[in-house]
């Protein structure tokens, strides 16, 4: 009957894991940029060793290092860059628990279709 009982409570933490990581974050938009120079801020979450020739963040702090620096991201509009979805995923749901409110997305290698 235990065993029933730790089946279970495993079963749920897997499935928390699961959604975290895999299950996408509604109602944010995918944009192409959403550098609007007085009300977003562009942040840039890819790892530092991903090369970034277009530079198009005013923040580079990789999701790894977003619990530490945290701080430092300004309360406004965020454009979040990221390099896959998962880390996409982590770092969206992580700035929204902190209270930041995160306006649009882009993904490194996934072209995003403007419908505006």
């Amino acid at each position: 009957m235990s065993t029933y009982y730790i089946m279970i409570v495993v079963g749920i933490l897997i499935s928390i894991m699961f959604y975290r990581r895999y299950i996408p974050v509604l109602g944010i938009p995918c944009k192409k940029t959403g550098h609007d120079k007085t009300s977003t801020v562009v942040l840039d979450i890819r790892d530092y060793t991903i090369d970034d020739n277009q530079n198009l963040s005013d923040m580079r702090i990789p999701y790894a290092y977003l619990r530490r620096f945290i701080q430092e991201v300004p309360n406004k509009k965020i454009h979040v860059i990221a390099n896959d979805r998962l880390e996409l995923n982590l770092g969206v749901r992580y700035l929204l628990k902190k209270g930041y409110h995160v306006a649009s997305y882009q993904l490194n290698d996934c072209p995003c279709t403007d419908k505006e």
